[in-house]
């Protein structure tokens, strides 16, 4: 499988096994290249008033929070190209896109502006304007910019431009504390907020759910679900969505999308929250992971990629605040199945550039996620280069040392040990903690490189939007924080429409997803004259409100998303009755969830039935279920098996619309002789209703498949995939199945599923013919060598002066609200050691022969062999076919491998009937390695005698066309390999 990636950010890699800290390995592309061609001189305030602005000293509005630093001239601070100045808007002309308004916010949100002052601007905003930012003279890289930030050395400055040398005083700790901490939880409009660096022109970052839209707003749009979109197999669609996802969080003020999700796999199937993925399968996982990524950060804002990483179960998997009352659950996962499976997904998207991870709430082979430094320095940043910035999961955060020495960049929502009294682990602890020496300068100083890089990266300097929303309230106006104590009144929301045409790429994944896996005599597509029975509450809106449960923790009427902080609101939910009464002249319905008494069916009735399984995030229980399914199990909610039954056994003909998180049991209905049509529809968005009925009445043929597989029974998964139940301490979570999940687990147990994993029908056929296999590259058994690390870039080791940390004079604080300033900075001592964590060691490691660039060994992603195939629509309906590659290994390999295993996809266009296409798959070296734990790198069982066999279909099953690497022939007709 060939990834779309960007350029190397900044070659982060690590120099220490504690933390790992940026490395400037690339320039080509890199961020320190992007800020040499591209730096900027910022020096937002004049020459009669040299305070520092809003997040070290502020100017006081009349209601006590610092909003604009006032400038008597704009003129006078023009002292280099590219300068940011703050300015009266009435005395600056107009600059095209040079003129850029920016949201000002210190450590506080700002209050409304009197209507009497003189800025003219809107509600919480000043004026910036880049001075000519196409001709910019002064030379930086970002660690210099990084390194003023945090040390003050306006040396560095002089060595660059003598213009700066007596102007620039450093806001040293305080800005860059502010950028790595979180402000505290409801203490901003987004779902995360970070403090600001204004001396440089970096507002408080906005950090926003969800993984399908942008949440708690309005004027969006609600996007299908992970799962529904991996059932397209459609890269097209996929990055679409992203692409969606990424303009409207641009359009909100978001500069951090918390979202795509690839973790959960999908391993345990009554699993939470594993609708927000997009399947059961690694490879699947990590191409809608990708594309999703290049969608949104194509729109220039920050993608990230969670949950980092085995988060496979809801239930438990929080150290309960205050923390250590209950350990989260540990997720015992070994070496190679965390690489082959779990960390495959992440890899892929740090390849693509991904500028933010996101760490789970479990435990990860019993040390907590957000502070596993093998985890996060050993493999995310150094194996795997990840380029950006790792934040903890919100109230995962369970120590301030500990998690910084670990590799953590930022902490979310910044509180400590209990939420919303004003206390943080970070903030003015980490200002301590430099101070005293506990936390080295130099990991600070990687943390905010890591997070400024990263807005530099996806071009947030310039002319980006700010927060106009509130994900506390929808009134237009209220509390600015809401969990303080006291808090001032402002704007809140500006219901700025996002939607664009977006409601189209819903409707075409909705509808490019929905997956026909029965169709007998034909029953399917409908007649727009036929005599429809409408059953079941899902075919209908909620009658209380499409949004009126929060988060949408109920199962009343249609299902378009799970339920937790992976949801958004609906603009609109277009629900499946009524687009079915705009298709079909002839439809009665009930929308209740038992079957009507005294019904008298005519033979030409068509029943179609609707049923759920819902599921979602930990914090809601919903009908008994804490978040997992496990109240429910994997039957369908509200009795819905006894509906299907009661229609047919009413009906002679019925149709079963499934709208669900993930797998479910059919076994009480699936063979009725009455039961003719059966689609899984997954969670459609906001679309539910038209990108059915294009499929119900024959607009469309259905092209999507199964992103798992369906089983008979429960039991015929591995106990150790079933959920695990409450033990006193640490519930104990032992990934004992391995690499064996889903349709790996069922094959080597010859376990025949009902419908396996990629399975789905369509209104017409295909052949697969004339397959090629060409050999790319020699196989070898060990990639070639990495590059080895480059140098680290180095900052000032010198603890800065403790005043810097002070509280400015006159400062009118916000009670809650996180801080980076002390009491008595003074009264701090470097004097005393401080014991570290036993393993600490701030000696470089050797370089991991399986690292060297963004993913890993750039070599993985040599292509080894190219597959292509025929496709050619040999019915009489225009339709799309899918082409799943799945690799057999060589008999004589060594290790311990799943039978097959799917190692590339790909989706043709709409093919009309006697159309054909052909579709090229590419394999990687990477597609064909297994992780030697010994060695601790990938390699090939290259074998002389035994031949890879790369099988080609549109399931994991009924596998006869195949191509073999040594003779380096195809046939078709073969026996399948399961």
């Amino acid at each position: 499988m060939v990834s779309r990636h960007r350029t190397s950010q900044t070659g982060l890699d690590s120099a220490h096994y504690q933390y790992s800290e940026i490395k400037f390995m690339d320039t080509v592309g890199s961020a320190a290249a992007m800020v040499l061609n591209r730096a900027i001189c910022r020096v937002p305030y004049d020459d009669q008033q040299m305070s520092p602005p809003a997040d070290a000293k502020q100017e006081e509005e009349e209601e006590g929070i610092g909003v604009f630093v006032k400038l008597s001239s704009c003129a006078c601070m023009s002292l280099c190209r590219g300068s940011t100045l703050m300015c009266d808007p009435a005395k600056l002309p107009h600059r095209g896109r040079s003129l850029a308004r920016a949201l000002v916010r210190g450590p506080q949100r700002p209050t409304r502006v009197p209507p009497t002052a003189k800025y003219a601007a809107r509600d919480r905003r000043a004026w910036m304007v880049h001075i000519d930012d196409h001709d910019l003279v002064l030379q930086a890289v970002v660690h210099i910019i990084l390194a003023l930030l945090v040390t003050g050395a306006t040396s560095a400055v002089a060595a660059l431009t003598s213009s700066l040398s007596a102007q620039v005083t450093a806001t040293g700790i305080v800005s860059s504390v502010n950028l790595t901490s979180g402000t505290g939880e409801l203490m901003g409009p987004c779902s995360g907020n970070t403090g600001s660096a204004l001396r440089f022109g970096i507002p408080s970052l906005c950090l926003q759910d969800s993984a399908l839209g942008v949440a708690m707003t309005d004027n969006n749009t609600a996007f299908p679900a992970g799962i529904t979109t991996g059932a397209t197999f459609n890269k097209a669609l996929m990055y679409a969505r992203g692409t969606g996802i990424g303009a409207e969080a641009r359009g909100k003020g978001v500069n951090i999308i918390l979202g795509p999700v690839v973790g959960p796999l999908g391993r345990k199937p009554r699993g939470g929250r594993g609708w927000e993925g997009f399947g059961a399968d690694p490879v699947l996982q990590a191409t809608g992971g990708l594309e999703t990524v290049l969608g949104i950060q194509s729109q220039g804002v920050v993608a990230t990629i969670k949950h980092l990483v085995g988060n496979e179960q809801e239930m438990y998997r929080m150290d309960i605040p205050p923390h250590g009352l209950m350990k989260a659950i540990s997720s015992n996962i070994d070496d190679r199945t965390a690489h082959e499976l779990y960390l495959w997904p992440f890899a892929e998207a740090i390849r693509a550039g991904v500028g933010a991870v996101m760490t789970s709430y479990n435990d990860v082979n019993g040390s907590a996620s957000s502070q596993n430094s093998m985890l996060i320095n050993g493999i995310l940043k150094d194996e795997l280069g990840f380029q950006g910035l790792t934040m903890c999961d919100w109230i995962s955060q369970i120590g301030g040392v500990t998690s910084a020495l670990s590799g953590l960049d930022m902490a979310m929502p910044g509180d400590g040990d209990i939420p919303l009294l004003g206390l943080a682990y970070w903030a003015y602890e980490l200002s301590t903690a430099v101070l005293n020496g506990t936390v080295p300068l130099p990991r600070l100083n990687d943390m905010v490189t890591r997070i400024v890089a990263t807005w530099y990266q996806l071009g947030q300097d310039n002319d980006y939007p700010l927060p106009n929303f509130s994900s506390n309230t929808a009134d237009a106006t209220g509390l600015c924080y809401p969990a303080a104590l006291i808090s001032p009144t402002c704007v809140t929301n500006e219901y700025v429409n996002v939607q664009g045409d977006h409601a189209t790429i819903v409707r075409n994944i909705s509808r490019e997803a929905v997956t026909l896996l029965k169709n007998e005599d034909n029953v399917l597509p409908l007649s727009t004259s036929a005599s429809l029975k409408i059953f079941g509450q899902d075919s209908a809106n909620n009658p209380a409100g499409i949004n009126d449960c929060y988060e949408r923790a109920c199962d009343t009427g249609i299902l378009g998303m799970g339920w937790g902080s992976g949801t958004v609101n609906y603009p609109y939910l277009d629900d499946p009755l009524d687009a079915i009464k705009r298709k079909a002249t002839n439809v009665a319905y009930s929308t209740s969830d038992n079957f009507p008494s005294g019904i008298t069916a005519a033979s030409n009735d068509i029943a179609i039935v609707f049923i759920t399984s819902d599921s979602g995030e930990n914090q809601d229980t919903v009908e008994g279920n804490h978040g997992d399914r496990d109240a429910s199990g994997l039957i369908a909610w509200h009795n819905g098996d006894k509906l299907v039954q009661a229609a047919a056994a009413t009906y002679s003909t019925v149709i079963v619309v499934v709208h669900t998180v993930g797998p479910i049991l059919l076994e009480n209905w699936i063979d009725l002789p009455s039961v003719k049509g059966v689609l899984f529809a997954h969670l459609p968005g906001q679309e539910a209703g038209d990108s059915l009925t294009d499929i119900l009445f024959g607009d469309y043929s259905p092209s999507g498949h199964l992103p798992y597989s369906i089983p008979k029974n429960e039991s015929d998964y591995p106990e150790s995939v079933s959920l695990d139940g409450f033990v006193l301490g640490q519930v104990q979570d032992t990934f004992s199945e391995g690499l064996y999940i889903d349709y790996r687990y069922l094959n080597k147990h010859s376990i025949a599923p009902r419908y396996p994993f990629g399975y789905g029908l369509s209104y017409t056929t295909f052949t697969r013919t004339s397959a090629t296999l060409k050999c790319v590259t020699s196989l070898t058994a060990t990639p070639p060598a990495r590059a080895s690390k480059a140098s680290t870039p180095t900052y000032s080791t010198a603890i800065p002066p403790a005043s810097e940390v002070a509280w400015p004079a006159n400062f009118k604080k916000i009670w809650r609200y996180l801080y980076p300033y002390l009491d008595d900075p003074e009264s701090i001592s470097s004097t005393t050691p401080f014991t570290y964590p036993a393993g600490y060691s701030n000696t470089p490691k050797p370089d991991p022969v399986a690292g060297g660039s963004q993913g890993g060994n750039p070599a993985l992603w040599d292509v080894m062999f190219m597959v292509s195939v025929n496709i050619t629509n040999t019915g009489s309906a225009a339709g799309k076919s899918v082409a799943m590659l799945f690799v057999q290994y060589p008999s004589d390999n060594p290790w311990d491998t799943p039978i097959i295993q799917l190692r590339a996809f790909e989706k043709t266009d709409t093919l009309a009937p006697g159309q054909s296409e052909v579709v090229t798959l590419s394999i990687t070296r990477k597609d064909l390695s297994i992780w030697d734990v010994a060695s601790q790198n990938w390699l090939i069982p290259v074998s002389a005698t035994a031949p890879f066999v790369f099988w080609l279909g549109d399931s994991s099953a009924g596998l006869t066309l195949a191509c073999e690497s040594l003779s380096r022939s195809c046939s078709d007709g073969r026996t399948s390999p399961v």
